[in-house]
């Protein structure tokens, strides 16, 4: 359904420029065209212009925009304006608006304000769905559909949904007594006699009310979504796809669902760059959320898109100056847009878009910065963009239907993500709760695999697969940590992929509570305390980052009392009460071995649990660790010596061919030696130093040219 190339684009919105702009369409295009990019995203954000009036519909304001991308080889990906509703439908509807708390309206004047399973809502939505694409179905520039926008904004209040949540409960549970078990409700005198006594969630204190009421409002987000892609295909043209851009932070999201629904994920990715780009990674000077904050979390957004459908998947929104609000500005210093868009194709995207064309002169997101400025001229990041248009150009089909390479993969867990939130086991300084704490875990993790100069990967929880031996021989070593929620079938599975040959490292909460969000009544780490060969019953936040011995770097927030029954301890750390305790371990599991971390680690521990060999054992007596090699790694990255500003990550591509993505994340020129001749992907030619100025990336290949 995708072209046979990276797709270069941007989302375009003509109908936001001021009348005394003009009509642009023409010069905007060209401009586009001459940059190299191929596809525009149009039509999403105004149904108050594709139906300005209660069953009046302008359906022909976008076909010169249509008609012009034609002209000039630029597909279009046509978009349904749901998440955007006019004023006359909420004035007419008043009922549709969603509650962010019972009975509390989200007042109208932003977007996304909609319960959208309100019938009256859905009639409407259908209506003008089926208008659209049934007007431009036909026309041959369109490729796509994105129905919605980063959808899952809200956990919706309204009567009607929590109505439907108590009847999913009895459909699932059936007498209230076994939700009274379930769910622990003899606590704080919570017992329910009757359906009808289930509290709304506003005061909740209960978590397996909370997963629950997560686990409701995030099908009703799939569901949502899933209507929207079928109305779609019932119209569009068989060779059309129909997708979303998800924003992976929302709290009504459960990504592999959802994208299952669609023909092919999509993510918006947005990065601190400047500084924030840099390795080694400097402290941020942001919060852990939807701005990606280092190179690390840059590619973990990346693996999350690939890992939904575990596939190539398309990057529907990235930064192309400054983003976020009129206080934030940060425009990319040269060469990083260019970096960044290689690296997410390192990782399978097949469509790089950049919101937006222009900075808009209206609205909320006026200094959100378009490629184009406020003055619609073109300067120095359309001219970065253009390189990148003629680099994906001189690429071609060789970086399409790529499949990253991972040494390491982690597991992600969306419920275990929810069920921290609620109960987050660590905290700020002030003492506050971290509401971050189960991303926080688990980005360490990932940015250690990245700093110990190997391939990560990201797979969900729903993707670990019934068969652990296949599971070792597409992963051999697989990070398991903060999975909080986790079912004995799970926890069982790990058990059998360490067995089979696989490397499993263990980290904090992992294990910890069922799919009931209730903590098992057995030692800790449930169900995997005989293969890790220890248990603890004890576990607290720690104030400040201690050191180590045996591996280099910290415990950092949180540490376990590991009592070791016969497993290897490999580093310790001296308790703030005098006494040295173990704090990672690792014991042989079969044919395989287990590592268990109780702590989070800072990026050096980070980096050395990486690096610890999958197989070789310390000998008897001797608790250091042995080195690890590229022959411990299995598949490893065969790149050495590389300085920490350097990344290295491969894919193979449609024909069988390895490609390298080699950045370097500094100011400063660095060379680095190739293992082996490579052939220039860009320039041609082949290349045994590789030579990279400041924030520079090559791409190259394995082989005879």
């Amino acid at each position: 359904m995708l072209p046979p190339r990276v797709v270069l684009g941007t989302a375009y919105y003509p109908e936001y420029l001021p009348r005394e702009a003009g009509n642009r369409i023409g010069t905007d295009l060209d401009l586009m065209a001459a940059a190299g990019m191929t596809a525009i995203r149009v039509g999403e954000s105004v149904w108050s212009t594709w139906e300005p009036r209660d069953g009046v519909f302008d359906l022909e304001w976008i076909l010169p925009v249509l008609d012009a991308a034609g002209e000039r080889g630029i597909d279009v990906v046509l978009g349904t304006p749901t998440y955007a509703v006019p004023p006359w439908l909420q004035r007419a509807h008043p009922g549709i608006a969603a509650e962010r708390r019972t009975g509390e309206r989200v007042p109208w004047g932003i977007r996304q304000e909609v319960d959208f399973g309100q019938p009256a809502f859905r009639f409407h939505a259908e209506r003008v769905i089926r208008r659209i694409v049934g007007r431009y179905r036909d026309h041959p520039v369109v490729i796509g559909y994105q129905v919605d926008n980063e959808p899952g904004v809200l956990l919706a209040h309204n009567s009607a949904a929590f109505s439907t949540f108590v009847a999913r409960l009895r459909a699932t549970y059936g007498e209230v007594e076994a939700l009274n078990a379930a769910w622990g409700l003899t606590y704080w005198s919570h017992r329910l006699s009757d359906w009808s006594e289930l509290w709304r969630p506003d005061g909740n204190s209960t978590p397996s009310y909370d997963l629950a009421w997560r686990r409701f409002q995030a099908e009703r987000t799939t569901e949502f979504i899933g209507w929207q892609a079928e109305l779609v295909r019932e119209l569009r043209r068989p060779e059309q796809f129909v997708t979303t851009c998800l924003a992976y932070d929302r709290p009504a999201v459960a990504d592999v669902p959802l994208t299952s629904r669609l023909d092919v994920a999509a993510g918006n990715i947005y990065v601190d760059v400047q500084d924030g780009l840099e390795r080694p990674a400097r402290p941020s000077r942001l919060e852990l959320g939807w701005i990606g904050r280092s190179v690390a979390e840059l590619f973990l957004a990346a693996d999350r898109v690939h890992g939904s459908r575990r596939e190539p998947f398309l990057v529907t929104e990235t930064n192309a100056t400054s983003i976020g609000g009129s206080h934030q500005n940060r425009p990319p210093y040269d060469g990083q847009l260019r970096q960044l868009a290689w690296a997410f194709v390192a990782r399978g995207a097949r469509m790089v878009e950049y919101w937006h064309w222009h900075s808009i002169h209206h609205g909320a997101e006026t200094f959100w910065g378009g490629i184009l400025g406020h003055d619609l001229q073109p300067g120095r990041v359309y001219d970065e963009i253009a390189v990148i248009g003629d680099e994906l150009a001189r690429a071609g089909s060789s970086v399409v239907e790529l499949r990253p390479d991972v040494d390491v993969a982690v597991v992600w867990s969306v419920e275990s993500d929810w069920a921290l939130h609620f109960q987050p086991p660590l905290a700020h300084p002030g003492g506050a709760p971290d509401r971050s704490s189960y991303r926080t875990i688990v980005s360490a993790f990932y940015a250690g695999i990245l700093d110990a100069g190997l391939r990560p990967g990201v797979l969900p929880s729903e993707h670990l697969g019934d068969d652990p031996a296949a599971l070792v021989a597409q992963y051999p070593t697989l990070v398991v940590a903060a999975l909080y929620i986790a079912s004995d079938q799970q926890l069982e599975f790990l058990h059998e992929y360490a067995r089979a040959g696989g490397h499993l490292i263990i980290g904090p909460r992992t294990g910890y509570a069922d799919p009931e969000a209730r903590p098992r009544p057995e030692p800790a780490p449930p169900r995997l305390s005989e293969p890790a060969g220890l248990r603890y019953q004890e576990y607290e936040n720690l104030a400040e980052d201690l050191p180590v011995s045996g591996l280099e770097g910290h415990a950092t927030r949180w540490a376990e009392t590991l009592l070791v029954d016969d497993a290897d301890p490999i580093a310790w750390f001296t308790h703030p009460a005098g006494a040295q305790r173990p704090i990672v371990t690792t014991k042989r599991w079969g044919e395989g071995r287990v590592t268990y971390v109780g702590t989070v680690p800072d990026p050096a521990l980070a980096r050395a649990i990486a690096a610890l060999p999958a197989r070789s054992r310390p000998a008897d007596g001797d608790a250091s660790p042995v080195p690890a090699t590229s022959t411990d790694r299995a598949a490893g990255s065969p790149w050495s010596g590389v300085p920490e500003a350097v990344t290295a990550l491969s894919a193979v591509n449609g024909v069988g061919e390895r490609l390298w993505f080699v950045h370097n994340w500094s100011r400063t020129a660095v060379v680095v030696e190739a293992p082996g001749e490579m052939v220039d992907v860009l320039g041609g030619g082949l290349v045994g130093r590789v030579e990279l100025g400041a924030w520079d990336v090559r791409v190259l290949r394995e082989g005879p040219a």
